[in-house]
């Protein structure tokens, strides 16, 4: 049996509209005497699979490591104190010099479409996962990614780099501030290990976390070798693991991938209403949990173009801004495909799947009225919605500052509009402005009150790419203060940070030369 999906993402689909972490209980604390890295409590359920499903390794030591930074706020979602992490034997740890005595190290074994073309065997090429540890919100595993060679690896070389890792490491935490899905990178370590890419850079690893890293190709590797024992295995691994209120479910296996394609509708909806742009949407690096996974060649919009493509790898823009929600319904097609011999009809694969475009719908609707400042929901929005975005795509407008500046508009003063008036073609935002503020008066809300609210919802900082550039040239010399202050400023991204204004800036000229491609 076969699913009929869409696969014309190569062109703009007819719809293109478009925090804190309490510390919840007790650390690992390195109060008083050392802790001995040894004793990390570490389990590891997906260790508990059949052998089938990874293989056992160590990881492969980096001569000489150093730390480079650490994220407070992730290692609370795993009850470490972030003191630790500087410590010479959890650098060793988090580098893969050092397993501690309760790790089951593994690398798992996956397939996947890439670009929309169907790839085979992949798996954690350069990835290894250390096991999990017991948090405030559940278990959060540990996985190193640049740890050395593993079966996987085809023709890598099984490590990463100082800038792709950094890259990563702000980008997973800065979109956790922003309230988006995402995994979480705990720390970054360094060597002087030379790396061969385009040029010779120095080695590093990042320690992400996750509850799993269990992907959509996870299920197409097994489908796809007509293996429907492991596959049920997985599933119900899964299922059991992180979604047991759908055990008693009449079609558990259908209520799954129902429950997945809501979650990545929802997640790709909150990618859209801040200009995130994954870069590389293939079925391998699609999370079962719905969260952003692997970081890679993104990039968040600069000048707005629907069409803008931040992977330069994407020759033919299938991951461009605007075909991203339709790639992800065609991903659910794909998981789909891989659950079908287990949910037993296409008819009830497709019911399953029919939640993705409400999904996506309701939420991006929910977020950019809450993004204009609109706390009620009348029938002509998605009309101004589009109406705007044009506007912005005509004019090039800057997408963050455009969001965040429009929280200053005064309803009944359109002579001091110029803030957001010098960000377009003078006539053109005019009559945009004047939908926009006979749609306001609909909502009865003072000018100060919904400037509050927007500002909530309107980042003032992102992690444009001419900011992670800089943090990374200083810390290429061995200067990681780029880096934490940067993170810092990102932790808050609605805040105004008065004395970080540098960090909102436009991107100087020589940005637009930045690229970034699958090798980032």
């Amino acid at each position: 049996m076969f699913i009929d999906g869409d696969d014309s993402v190569h062109h703009r689909p007819k719809n293109s509209r478009y925090g804190r972490i309490p510390l919840l209980f007790s650390p690992l604390t390195a109060t008083g005497s050392a802790i001995n890295v040894d004793d990390l409590p570490l389990d590891n359920s997906f260790a508990g699979l059949p052998p089938a499903f990874y293989t056992r390794l160590m990881p492969t030591p980096l001569p000489a490591p150093y730390f480079v930074a650490a994220s407070a706020r992730a290692a609370a979602l795993a009850g470490l104190d972030p003191a630790l992490l500087e410590q010479d034997d959890f650098v060793a740890t988090f580098t893969g010099n050092h397993v501690p005595a309760r790790a089951k190290p593994l690398a798992a074994v996956y397939s996947g479409h890439q670009f929309g073309v169907w790839a085979g065997q992949l798996g954690d090429g350069r990835a290894i996962l250390l096991g999990q540890l017991a948090g405030p919100h559940g278990p959060m595993e540990l996985q190193l990614k640049g740890a050395g060679k593993t079966p996987y690896s085809r023709m890598g070389d099984g490590r990463a780099v100082l800038r792709s890792s950094i890259r990563e490491f702000l980008c997973s935490e800065a979109m956790a501030a922003l309230g988006i899905p995402t995994t979480r990178a705990l720390v970054v370590t360094g060597s002087d290990q030379g790396i061969l890419r385009e040029t010779v850079e120095s080695a590093a690893v990042v320690t992400r976390m996750a509850p799993s890293f269990v992907r959509f190709g996870s299920f197409e590797h097994w489908s796809s070798r007509d293996k429907p024992e492991e596959l049920r295995i997985l599933a119900d691994y899964v299922i059991a693991t992180f979604y047991p209120e759908l055990a008693g479910a009449p079609n558990p296996y259908q209520a799954l991938l129902k429950e997945v394609t809501r979650r990545t509708a929802h997640m790709i909806a909150h990618w859209q209403a801040v200009g995130f742009m994954h870069g590389v949407m293939n079925t391998d690096n699609m999370s079962i949990l719905g969260l952003t996974l692997d970081y890679g060649p993104f990039g968040f919009m600069d000048a707005f173009d629907s069409e803008h493509i931040c992977n330069h790898t994407d020759q033919q823009g299938r991951y461009s801004y605007a075909n991203q929600p339709q790639v992800g319904h065609w991903n659910c097609y794909a998981l789909a495909q891989a659950l079908l011999p287990l949910i037993g009809s296409v008819e009830e694969a497709e019911e399953a799947l029919a939640v993705y475009q409400p999904a996506f719908a309701g939420k991006i609707d929910e977020l950019l009225r809450a993004k204009l400042g609109l706390a009620t929901a009348q029938d002509d929005d998605a009309q101004l919605f589009d109406a705007m975005f044009s506007l912005m795509h005509a004019n090039h407008a800057d997408f963050t500052l455009f969001f965040r500046k429009l929280g200053t508009l005064r309803l009944d003063a359109p002579d001091q509009d110029a803030p957001l008036r010098d960000m377009f073609r003078r006539d053109d935002f005019d009559a945009w402005a004047v939908r926009y503020r006979a749609r306001l008066r609909l909502e009865n809300r003072v000018d100060s009150e919904r400037k509050l609210a927007m500002d909530k919802v309107n980042p003032k900082y992102v992690l444009r790419n001419y900011l992670a550039q800089a943090a990374i040239e200083k810390a290429q010399d061995k200067d990681f203060s780029e880096v934490a202050r940067l993170l810092a400023v990102l932790e808050h991204p609605f805040d105004e940070q008065p004395h970080n204004d540098r960090y909102c800036a436009l991107p100087p000229d020589w940005a637009s030369h930045l690229a970034v491609s699958c090798s980032s």
